[in-house]
């Protein structure tokens, strides 16, 4: 005989009169003092109330079920009844109970340090609930998002295996490319001195795929980045990557477009509709961000022309710059909700972003006032006009440089959109933004470095400039974004030898230094590329929409902390001397203690 018969979330009223057994943890329990125990018993898939009644219990079973309490893990056994007083809306079984006859203890539970409810968990510690995650994984919340998961995989695997894809695993243990993040490493005991990496990606591995012939590649799978966690990182993620042979930009882009809306339309029956693209170069103008929120509106306006009729030093310094503008926004309707004091968090906003802070005015019956309203008082009816202003909005300015000015000032529409609670939450807004700068300059390293990565190809009409003009290089790369959040990037990939070799000495890379980092895949390249492209989908950051939570460890079952800890297994941890003398590997740093 099965242990269970059903699940607890399963027993409807057409099983009424029937008998059911069914297994899981004490959720509730409520001795009535009567003669009448009553149970919630528990699993992944909900609860069901048993009854223990003394007249139809025998003295024993009645005397076990007294002893019950929370997070004993027990089996009940009974007739199906309906459930008496009326059905519970709020239970998917409300309709039913269990008039328990027979009751087993698998085991019993200490008194448990945290309860697996949903509404205690806010009011517990982030730290203390992943020190107990066991328990905390037990939620109806936890539960949900484990199989949203689940049900995420499951849909990826099914839609790219109807397009011929094929399933590859990849490597996890890789030679270090020290290019963009900061590796995972791994000492070899088999050759002392030498190291592996962790992956940050597949990226290399789906490309010698195509080289080989695989024509169509999906995995799920594991990547390692050695960076600072956030609320919507973690240094070991899950990505869906993908490549494909063959192919240009608008195929790939038209593939993945029905696999977004394919993913919210099955798992949450939102129809996403159509997704345009945007340029990178509109998407910073308008919305001063590479993935524009678009739940709302406040758009970035270039200012430069009329302002600069102004004597005001601060927009002069910023339009004496290579490429330096003036953008405003005008919020309608605000000057009564920003006080001083917001104005002032949103200055340390623009400041945090990199400008040197953030002129501000207001307009009322009598025109503009407050701010810097004296310094543009010789051009208020056409900044009136501009702006379209009306008494009561508030207009917000960033000038410096193009990059920093509309970065800065579309951090500042964020925040105030969000104090001002502008963002429709229930709305769902998704784009494509595309042709990005091949290349960015670093200050810090006076090098290009690629704005994606180095395999990344320029669309076929630039590349003539990679080498002359660099700055000017579009990129046939892509990021797919929803309400502000990047949830897949991908290119078109360079998949001749020639061209790979250009970028690499772009990016400062001599010919020794390509043969040392990059040779096999240089190799690969010159043996017959195919053209081919590909992408990948963080999974972790589409549960978190799918499950409506900015916290990434609310979506994995066994996440770090922001410092990057495991706190139930206390990872990381020492390792004795013995297992470091075999890998000829010396620790010249004391292990810290708690």
């Amino acid at each position: 005989m099965p242990m269970r018969t059903h699940t607890c979330g399963e027993l409807r009223s057409s099983d009424v009169n029937s008998d059911a057994t069914v297994c899981g943890w004490v959720n509730t329990f409520r001795d009535q003092g009567k003669g009448l125990v009553f149970i919630d018993i528990r699993d992944r898939t909900g609860l069901t109330q048993a009854v223990f009644d003394q007249e139809d219990c025998e003295a024993e079973v009645m005397e076990l079920a007294r002893s019950l309490r929370r997070e004993d893990v027990v089996q009940i056994g009974g007739r199906v009844d309906p459930r008496e007083g009326g059905k519970n809306p709020k239970l998917d079984t409300g309709e039913i109970e269990i008039r328990g006859t027979a009751l087993k203890v698998f085991s019993r539970s200490n008194n448990p340090p945290i309860l697996p409810d949903d509404h205690e968990a806010s009011k517990i510690a982030e730290d203390v609930r992943l020190r107990h995650r066991y328990i905390d994984l037990r939620r109806p919340t936890m539960q949900r998002t484990l199989q949203m998961r689940h049900d995420l995989s499951t849909l990826t695997r099914e839609y790219f295996h109807n397009l011929g894809f094929l399933e590859v695993e990849t490597p996890l243990l890789i030679k270090s490319t020290p290019e963009g993040a900061r590796d995972f490493i791994v000492p070899s005991r088999v050759y002392p001195g030498k190291w592996y990496a962790l992956p940050q990606s597949p990226q290399i591995f789906k490309q010698i795929l195509m080289i080989a012939g695989c024509d169509r590649y999906m995995q799920i799978c594991k990547c390692l980045r050695d960076e600072d966690p956030r609320a919507d990182r973690q240094a070991e993620f899950t990505q869906i990557d993908l490549e494909m042979s063959f192919v240009d930009r608008d195929e790939i882009i038209k593939i993945m477009t029905g696999f977004v809306r394919r993913v919210f339309k099955q798992l949450l029956g939102l129809d996403l509709g159509q997704i345009p693209k945007i340029p990178w170069q509109l998407a910073l103008d308008k919305w001063g961000a590479d993935r524009p929120d678009m739940r709302f509106e406040l758009h970035l306006q270039d200012i430069s022309e009329i302002v600069a009729k102004t004597d005001f030093k601060v927009f002069q310094s910023a339009l004496a710059k290579d490429r330096g503008v003036v953008k405003a926004i005008r919020i309608p309707q605000s000057a009564d909700k920003l006080s001083r004091k917001i104005i002032d968090q949103l200055q340390e906003t623009a400041k945090l972003h990199g400008a040197g802070g953030l002129p501000w005015t207001k307009v009322t019956e009598n025109g503009f006032e407050g701010g810097i309203a004296k310094f543009i008082e010789g051009v208020t009816d056409e900044l009136s006009a501009a702006l379209e202003v009306e008494p009561g909005d508030t207009i917000l300015m960033g000038c410096d440089e193009w990059l920093k000015a509309c970065e800065s000032l579309g951090q500042v529409r964020l925040h105030a959109a969000r104090h001002l609670e502008l963002i429709d939450t229930t709305a769902w807004k998704a784009l494509w933004v595309v042709d990005f700068p091949m290349f960015r300059w670093s200050e810090d390293k006076q090098r290009w470095l690629s704005e994606h990565h180095p395999f990344t190809a320029p669309i076929p009409e630039d590349i003539h400039k990679l080498e002359s003009d660099p700055g000017a290089v579009v990129s046939a790369g892509y990021d797919i974004i929803l309400n502000g959040s990047e949830i897949g990037g991908g290119s078109i990939r360079i998949h001749d030898t020639e061209v790979q070799n250009t970028v690499f000495r772009v990016l400062g890379l001599e010919e020794e230094d390509m043969r040392e980092k990059f040779g096999f895949l240089l190799d690969a390249l010159s043996q017959g590329a195919p053209p081919h492209g590909g992408v990948a989908f963080g999974l972790d950051r589409l549960v978190m929409l799918l499950m409506s939570t900015d916290n990434i460890r609310d979506v994995i079952a066994f996440p770090k902390t922001q410092n990057g800890a495991d706190l139930m297994t206390e990872a990381p941890g020492p390792v004795d001397d013995e297992q470091l003398d075999e890998l000829k590997v010396q620790c010249t740093e004391p292990v810290a203690t708690e």
